[in-house]
C-alpha cells in the first residue's frame, strides 16, 4: 500500500497585530457610507441632484426671505423663520422619501445585509446609524437655511446689532425646530423602507402616504362655502357658515395631514400664529395633543424599524 504524503507550504498568513477598533469603527464606516449615499458620492449623475436640489431651494428660500426683509417691511410682517420651516417642511419631505430608501433597500437586495448583521455590529447599530446619517444630513440643510435667513435679516436690519439683540431667541427657537423636522424626516420615510427591497415601491408609498393626508384632511376639515346672488345689477359671492364633515372632531382630524405634524409642534417652539386652516384647528387642542401626536408617530416608526431588522437578523 501507497501511504499519502502531505506537505506544509509558508504561504505568508500572519496574525493581525494592528489596533482593533471594534464596534465603533463599524459604525463610523456605514454612518460615512450612509451620507456618501445621500449625497450620491462614487453613482451617477441624477443620485447627486436630489441633494443639491434640495439645499439650493433651501438656501434659496432662506436668500428671498431675507431680500423681503431689507425691503423696510414692518417687522411683524415678514416670513420668518418659523414660516421658514412651514415652507421648506413640503420640500423636505418629498427630499426624504426620494433619499430614504436608498439608504436601506439596496443592502437588503443585494443581501449585504446580512455581512452587516454580523459581529461586532448589531442589528440596532445598523438602524441607528442608517438613520443618524439621514437625520444628520436633513439637519444640516434646515441649519444653512436658518443660518442664512438669520444673517440676511441682521444685515437688512438698520440696526444689525439692535436686532441680534431683540430677536436672539430665535436662534434656539429654529435649533430646536430643525431637530424636529429633522427627526420626522429620517424616522418614517426609513421606517417604511425597512419593510421593502424595492426602492421604487418605497418611494412611491412614502410620496403617497405623506401627500395623499393632504386632500383627505382638508375634505373633512373644510367649513367654508360660497353662493352666488344677484343683488341688483351685480352679482356678489356671500359666504355661508357649513358644518364640516368631521362635526365635531374636525379639530383631531386636523391632525391626520403629516405633512404638518412636525410644523404644528415647531409652531409651537416659536410661540406664532398660523393662519392656515389647519393650524388654526389645532391651536384649538391643548398644546400636548400635536406634541403626543408627534412623539407617537416618532416613536412608533422608530421601534416598527428596530423590530424589522431585529427580525431579519434572526
Amino acid at each position: 500500500m501507497n501511504e499519502s504524503a502531505g506537505e506544509i507550504y509558508d504561504i505568508g498568513y500572519q496574525r493581525y497585530t494592528g489596533p482593533r477598533e471594534g464596534r465603533m469603527r463599524a459604525r463610523k464606516a456605514l454612518f460615512t457610507n450612509g451620507i456618501r449615499t445621500i449625497l450620491g458620492l462614487g453613482r451617477g449623475i441624477l443620485p447627486k441632484v436630489f441633494p443639491t436640489v434640495f439645499a439650493s431651494i433651501a438656501v434659496l428660500i432662506a436668500v428671498n426671505f431675507a431680500i423681503v426683509s431689507s425691503q423696510g417691511i414692518p417687522t411683524d410682517d415678514l416670513p420668518d423663520a418659523a414660516v421658514f420651516y412651514r415652507v421648506v417642511a413640503y420640500f423636505m419631505v418629498l427630499f426624504s422619501a426620494i433619499i430614504a430608501p436608498d439608504l436601506v433597500c439596496p443592502d437588503r437586495r443585494s443581501n449585504v445585509i446580512h455581512l452587516y448583521l454580523v459581529r461586532p455590529m448589531s442589528p440596532t447599530d445598523y438602524v441607528a446609524t442608517r438613520w443618524l446619517a439621514a437625520f444628520a444630513f436633513t439637519l444640516a440643510i434646515l441649519y444653512i437655511g436658518q443660518a442664512v435667513l438669520f444673517s440676511g435679516m441682521t444685515l437688512g436690519a438698520d440696526e444689525p446689532l439692535d436686532y441680534v439683540r431683540d430677536n436672539w431667541l430665535d436662534i434656539p427657537r429654529f435649533l430646536l425646530g430643525g431637530l424636529v423636522l429633522a427627526l420626522y424626516a429620517a424616522t418614517i420615510p426609513l421606517a417604511v423602507s425597512a419593510f421593502t427591497t424595492r426602492r421604487g415601491y418605497a418611494q412611491a408609498f412614502i410620496i403617497g402616504l405623506f401627500f395623499i393626508s393632504v386632500p383627505v384632511t382638508a375634505v373633512f376639515t373644510k367649513c367654508e362655502e360660497f353662493e352666488e346672488q344677484q343683488r341688483g345689477e351685480f352679482m356678489e359671492f356671500v359666504e355661508v357658515k357649513c358644518e364640516p364633515v368631521a362635526g365635531t372632531y374636525t379639530k383631531w382630524v386636523a391632525l391626520g395631514d403629516l405633512t404638518r405634524v412636525p410644523v404644528h409642534v415647531a409652531d409651537l417652539v416659536f410661540d406664532k400664529e398660523n393662519s392656515s386652516n389647519l393650524s388654526r384647528l389645532v391651536r384649538e387642542l391643548p398644546d400636548f395633543v400635536p406634541v403626543g401626536w408627534f412623539a407617537i408617530l416618532i416613536a412608533g416608526s422608530g421601534f416598527t424599524m428596530w423590530w424589522r431588522y431585529q427580525r431579519i437578523a434572526l
